[in-house]
């Protein structure tokens, strides 16, 4: 087994999914997930799709992503709105609440550590 992860999609089926309703602030966003790891202790990468909508965010975990593609507002509770594009980045640590818009379709690469 190789000790790096390659986080290419070719190949790899998307699982889809949507949101519980009462997390939705607006529109009806659909997302496609292409896991491409999950290793023992809680170790998780991939690629992320969303369609244009507003919800509800909560982490539990640290994650950091990488903007691909599309335009999206991540907005902390109490904080000002930053706007992410294709070549952004953003940690979001254990504890963070708030609201993603996906303004155009976004994707991102991902790592998550729980």
């Amino acid at each position: 087994m190789a000790n790096h992860i390659i986080l290419g999609i070719d190949g790899t089926e998307p699982e889809f999914g949507a949101l519980d309703a009462d997390r939705i602030i607006s529109g009806d966003p659909q997302f496609r997930t292409w896991n491409l790891e999950e290793a023992e202790g809680g170790l998780y990468a991939g690629v992320w799709e969303a369609t244009p909508g507003k919800w509800r965010i909560s982490y539990d975990e640290w994650e950091y992503f990488s903007v691909l593609s599309g335009h999206s507002i991540v907005t902390e509770d109490g904080g000002e709105p930053v706007h992410l594009k294709a070549g952004d980045r953003m940690i979001l640590k254990p504890g963070f609440k708030g609201i993603w818009e996906v303004v155009e379709t976004t994707r991102k690469d991902y790592v998550i550590r729980v």
